[in-house]
Order: C-alpha cells, then structure tokens, then sequence
C-alpha cells in the first residue's frame, strides 16, 4: 500500500492525479500543512466500512415502492410504433 500526501491546492490543481493515487492507498490531503481529509476508494471505504452493496441494493431509493407505473403492452407499443 502506498500512501500519497498532497496539499489543498494541489488537489484542488490535479484530482485526477489524486484519485489515481487513491487506486494504490489512501491520500492525506493536507490544510496548511496538517492533514485534513483521506480519499481511499470505493473498495477500500466498503472494506473499511463492511458495507457490500448487490446491485438491488445500490438502485433501489427510500419510498419507490410507493410509485405506480403501468408498462403498455408490447403489442400496443408495436402498433404505435413508426418505422419509416
């Protein structure tokens, strides 16, 4: 594991150099020379974290079963369908 230290600016100049960092280990980003903030990724924050998310899990919102939705049928999406 590598360990990246940066400065606010030079995270605020080059993110993308940042989060290609946080690939390999976390990255101290530091105010005024004292470390203030951690960017790891996603992998490592669910390791940390123990949080697994399946993809139902990930797409699914508070409240949206509460929603009704009517699919029209295939058929009647045939008919109405313009293909010239």
């Amino acid at each position: 594991m590598t360990i990246t230290t940066i400065s606010s600016r030079e995270f605020n100049q080059d993110t993308g150099r940042a989060k290609k960092a946080a690939t390999a280990g976390p990255v101290f980003i530091t105010d005024r020379g004292k470390p203030a903030h951690v960017l790891i990724s996603i992998e490592d924050y669910q390791r940390l974290t123990g949080q697994h998310r399946n993809i139902i899990e990930a797409l699914s919102m508070p409240g949206l079963s509460d929603i009704e939705v009517e699919f029209p049928r295939l058929r009647e999406l045939a008919r109405s369908a313009d293909f010239s």
